[in-house]
């Protein structure tokens, strides 16, 4: 593995987000007893600075097996206090279940791959290392070799304009399959040589030409969006009475989806017109904590280049006013 060890982005603005320390008059007591779920482990930053803030319990999940083989350290720092569990965030309603847990104080994702992941070359998803064009988190499954090598050339073009945004992507996809009808296409360096022939030059924004179907293939072969989705819901229905929801992505596909789920539970929904029917009236089930979403420093920008696209969204279930200590399990 190479690079840096990955790097929890705005991690004092979740744990504040999620109400870690809460309970005294002047807002600094520690919310001892509580209980939260860090869907999205990896190399457990969020988990540590969730259970340093108060005497609670974590329930951290995490889709890689290679994450869950490295939690080792922080689960015997942590005796009886962190409990690592390999799975999809989109089951963590079931998943806590089958541990006797009803109900949480806190929930957050933090979306999209992780850095170690990226740094590993032989995991395919990045064409900054020549590796095998893999791209799985729970390593099994269709990987993006499959896709690039047996999708047709019209869906393919489609996946990678709506999970990439490449307007491009007919070209794109055009030049994948002339590519692989000449050889399989089954490393990152060869796929990213193909899409830059294709796309052509940086633009404006500078960023690699190959960037936008690299990020579409993931998001397809990991199902991301749609566990989005599942995450989202499950989240909000494990959530006890003023437990808080802090979610971070990285791009707008994702934060997208995260604002539309909170803002559709938080009563938000656009009011219909004389051209549209008025959209069914729903009883809020989440209050809006940060609506316009909270963006890093330029300071932590600055020590972590991967905070720069982050954004934090976070919101509160409605009901009892102080949800505040021991959950019942």
């Amino acid at each position: 593995m190479t690079g840096q060890r990955h790097q929890p982005v705005l991690l004092a603005e979740v744990v504040a987000a999620l109400n870690v320390r809460h309970g005294g008059a002047d807002n600094s007591a520690p919310q001892d007893g509580a209980i939260y779920v860090d869907g999205t482990f990896g190399a457990g930053g969020y988990s540590r600075a969730i259970l340093e803030a108060a005497n609670c319990t974590v329930f951290a999940i995490d889709r890689d097996p290679n994450a869950i083989a490295g939690a080792h350290d922080l689960v015997k720092e942590f005796a009886g206090r962190l409990h690592v569990i390999q799975g999809r965030f989109g089951d963590m309603v079931e998943l806590l279940a089958e541990r006797g847990i009803r109900a949480v104080n806190g929930v957050t994702l933090d979306l999209g791959v992780s850095s170690m992941q990226i740094d590993e070359a032989e995991r395919g998803f990045s064409f900054r290392f020549d590796g095998p064009l893999d791209m799985r988190m729970e390593q099994a499954g269709e990987s993006a070799a499959d896709i690039v090598n047996d999708m047709a050339e019209r869906p393919l073009a489609d996946l990678i304009f709506t999970f990439g945004e490449e307007k491009k992507a007919r070209r794109v996809a055009k030049a994948i399959v002339a590519a692989r009808a000449l050889a399989p296409i089954t490393t990152t360096s060869r796929l990213a040589e193909i899409v830059r022939r294709a796309v052509g030059p940086s633009g404006a924004d500078r960023i690699d030409p190959a960037t936008r179907t690299f990020q579409a293939l993931r998001i397809a072969v990991n199902d991301e969006m749609g566990e989005i989705d599942r995450g989202l819901d499950a989240a909000e229905r494990l959530l006890a009475p003023g437990g808080r929801m802090a979610i971070v992505s990285f791009h707008s596909l994702e934060d997208r989806r995260v604002k539309h789920f909170m803002r559709e539970r938080a009563g938000r929904n656009p009011k219909g017109s004389r051209h549209l029917p008025e959209l069914a009236e729903t009883k809020p089930t989440l209050r809006l904590i940060s609506p316009q979403g909270i963006t890093p420093s330029e300071a932590e920008i600055a020590a972590n280049p991967r905070a720069r696209s982050s954004r934090l969204r976070v919101a509160e279930k409605i009901g009892a006013e102080n949800a505040g200590g021991e959950v019942a399990a």
